[in-house]
C-alpha cells in the first residue's frame, strides 16, 4: 500500500455500530465490564482510548513500524523516551537540535543524573569518537531545527549499533512521508505531532514508533503509570489531519524550493539554510534519505542586528509571527527568541544560530503570494 493510501485507509475502518466512515470520538473516562476483569479490551482512559488505538495504528503504518504510542504532546513523547534511562546514562544529541528538547534534557532530566552530550553529527565519524561506555541513546534531529542540517541516519545507526547503543530520531521537520527512520536504520522515531502529522495548528499531540517490543512495552508502561496522555478529540484531530498530509507536506516543499531560489537572490539576505539547494551540506545525504526536501526555510541577513531582523518579522502579512511550524499557513520566526530562547548565546552562535536568523515554516497558499509578501518585508530593510 503507496503513502498516500496508508494515509488515509490504515487502521481505520468505519465504525461497527453505525457505519461511519470517520473514527468516532469516544469521549469517555472509564469503560463498564462485563465482570470483574472482563471487559472488550478498554477498562480506564489513561490506559487505553477507541480513538487514541486507531490513531497509534494509522501512525504506526506510516513510518513503517510495528508499534506506536500517542502522546500530549511531542516534549511529552520525549520525556518517555528518555525515562527509559536512568542516571548515570550518557545521551548524545545533535548540536544543533529544537530548544525545548535541549531544555528537557539539561534542565530537568540533567538534574537527576542522565548526561546529555552534543555533537556534530554531520560528519557521521565525529560520533564514533564520543561514544563512552556509558552511552545508551543517539538522539537525531534531521533536517535540524533552526539550521537545517542533514544527518546520515542510516551511517549513525551503524555506528551507534556497532557500539550497542540505540538511536532515536525526531522526525518532526520530515514527516513519515518525506523519511521514515526506522527504514534507514533508526530504532525509534519520536514526532511533535502537532506540526505536519496534524498540519492545522489547532492540537498538541506527540508520537513515539519502534518495531522494538520490549521498548514498546516499557513505553506503554510510563504512559499509563505518568498519565502523558493525548485526549480522544486531539486524537481524532490529528487522524482528521493525516488525511491530507501527502497532499499538504508536497505542495510545502514545493513552495519552499520557490521561495528558497527567490531568497537566494535577494541582495538583503547574507545566506539560505535549504536542503534543496545542491551546495548545502549533505544535500546528496538529504536525497537519498528523503522524498523532497523539506517546506522549511532559515535565512540570515547582511545587515546582522536584531533591530533589522525585527522589521522583516514585523511587516510581514501572510507570513504570521508566531512559534511552531508544519500548518498549512505559512508562519514566520526568530529562533534566537523563541523556539531557541532556552539555549545559551554561546552555544546558539556555535552552530550559526544569530540573532539576523530567520526561519520559516511554508505553508500551502500560493507561492507566488508569499514571494510578494517576503519581497515588500525585505524591503523594510534599507527603509
Amino acid at each position: 500500500m503507496k503513502f498516500g493510501t496508508k494515509a488515509i485507509h490504515a487502521g481505520i475502518d468505519p465504525d461497527p455500530s453505525t457505519g461511519a466512515i470517520m473514527t468516532p470520538i469516544y469521549q469517555t473516562s472509564t469503560y463498564v465490564q462485563e465482570a470483574p476483569g472482563i471487559n472488550k479490551g478498554y477498562e480506564y482512559a489513561r490506559t487505553k482510548n477507541p480513538t487514541r488505538t486507531v490513531l497509534e495504528t494509522n501512525l504506526a503504518a506510516l513510518e513503517n513500524g510495528k508499534h506506536c504510542i500517542s502522546y500530549a504532546s511531542g516534549l511529552a513523547a520525549m520525556d518517555a523516551i528518555l525515562k527509559l534511562y536512568k542516571p548515570g546514562d550518557e545521551i548524545i544529541a545533535t548540536n544543533d537540535l529544537y530548544g525545548g528538547s535541549y531544555r528537557l534534557l539539561t534542565k530537568i532530566f540533567g538534574l537527576v543524573g542522565l548526561k546529555g552530550t552534543f555533537v556534530n553529527m554531520t560528519d557521521a565519524s565525529e560520533l564514533t569518537s564520543a561514544i563512552t561506555e556509558n552511552t545508551k541513546l543517539i538522539w537525531v534531529e534531521t533536517p535540524t531545527n533552526p539550521m537545517l542540517s542533514i544527518v546520515d541516519i542510516q551511517a549513525i545507526s551503524e555506528i551507534a549499533h556497532s557500539k550497542g547503543v540505540k538511536v532515536c530520531v525526531d522526525n518532526t521537520f520530515s514527516s513519515p512521508y518525506l523519511q521514515t527512520p526506522l527504514d534507514l536504520g533508526a530504532d525509534i522515531v519520536m514526532h511533535s505531532a502537532t506540526k505536519y502529522i496534524n498540519g492545522h495548528s489547532d492540537v498538541i499531540n506527540g508520537c513515539v514508533i519502534t518495531n522494538d517490543d520490549t521498548v514498546a512495552d516499557r513505553l506503554r508502561f510510563i504512559q499509563n503509570a505518568a498519565g502523558a496522555v493525548p485526549g480522544p478529540m486531539d486524537c481524532f484531530l490529528v487522524l482528521r489531519g493525516i488525511k491530507t498530509l501527502h497532499l499538504r507536506v508536497e505542495r510545502s516543499c514545493q513552495n519552499a524550493e520557490k521561495i528558497a531560489s527567490f531568497l537566494k537572490d535577494h541582495p538583503a539576505v547574507s545566506k539560505v539554510y535549504y536542503p534543496g539547494f545542491k551546495d548545502h551540506p549533505n544535500h546528496d545525504i538529504a536525497a537519498k534519505q528523503m522524498r523532497m526536501f523539506g517546506g522549511m526555510v532559515s535565512f540570515d541577513l547582511h545587515a546582522n542586528s536584531f533591530e533589522t531582523t525585527e522589521k522583516v518579522l514585523s511587516n510581514t502579512h501572510l507570513f504570521s509571527l508566531a512559534e511552531s511550524l508544519g500548518g498549512v499557513e505559512s508562519l514566520i520566526g526568530h529562533p534566537a527568541t523563541m523556539t531557541h530562547a532556552s539555549i545559551p548565546k554561546e552555544d546558539r552562535l556555535k552552530v550559526g544560530l544569530t540573532d539576523s536568523l530567520i526561519r520559516l515554516s511554508i505553508g500551502v497558499e500560493d507561492v507566488e503570494d508569499l514571494i510578494e509578501d517576503l519581497r515588500m518585508a525585505l524591503a523594510m530593510v534599507d527603509a
